[in-house]
Formats: C-alpha cells, structure tokens, sequence
C-alpha cells in the first residue's frame, strides 16, 4: 500500500491557490515547531462569502496537499461554513494522511481561523473567542 493516497500526491504536484493575494481582508499564519512547517493563508472577502484565498507553505508534501485542499473547500463559502472546517474533514477529502502527518491537516484547519479571525479584528466584527485556539498552546505544537 502507498504511503500517500493518489489525492495527496494531486495537490502536493499540482496545488491549487497557491500565492499571495495582495491587500487581502483576512491573513493567518501558524506553525509547527516539531516539524517546522508553516503556513499563511489569504483571504479575500465580499459579502460575508470568501471570493479568493490564496496559501504559502513551506513544509513537507503533506502539508501542502492540506493547505491545497483546504483552501478548495473553503472558497466560494461563507465565513461561518469556513469556520466549521475540520482538519478531519481535511484528511479525509485527502482520502488520508499518515498518523504522524496528520498535523498538516490540523495547522490547514487553524490557518483558515487565524485568517477568519484577523478579518474579524481587522473588521470590528464581534466572534466568540472559542472559535480561536490558542496556537501557541495547542498540544500539537507542544
């Protein structure tokens, strides 16, 4: 059995969205310190709908493929549909990820809510703040 299913291997060879978007609405950046990758998603938002996102990722095929397919299921919805993203949902539309790759999928999930919440800061827009871990402490990065 291969390592990497055949929809890794897609969006690490061929991602989707990669770039900068310039004057975006909403940028988050995470990373893991175990593995040092990182991660910097863009948005672009109109009406409540994100209309682009754009990623940069220096990191390990995995988390390329994750950025890449996060931001394919993230873009053309809403904030609050973007918000219920799970880096399981991640994996899985990856058709999976190794056990010690899974991180990549949990710092695309974060990534996306970094940038969500840096449009709410950015914006004055009110939001619980439990939608937002901590990061820095989260036990994937510690």
């Amino acid at each position: 059995m291969a390592l990497y299913s055949e929809v890794v291997m897609d969006h690490f060879m061929h991602p989707r969205n990669v770039g900068v978007i310039e004057n975006a609405d909403g940028i988050g950046q995470v990373g893991n310190a175990k593995c040092g990758d990182i991660m910097k998603i863009y948005l672009k938002i109109e009406n409540d709908i994100i209309e682009d996102v754009k990623f940069e990722t220096f990191g390990c095929g995995s988390a390329i493929a994750s950025s890449s397919m996060a931001t394919e299921m993230i873009k053309g919805k809403p904030l609050s549909e973007a918000l219920t993203l799970t880096n399981k949902a991640v994996a899985e539309a990856l058709d999976g990820l190794p056990v010690h790759k899974v991180h990549c999928s949990v710092l695309a999930e974060e990534a996306i809510k970094s940038a969500v919440k840096d449009y709410y800061d950015k914006n004055g827009i009110a939001y619980d703040p439990k939608l937002f871990p901590d990061c820095e402490h989260c036990e994937h990065c510690e």
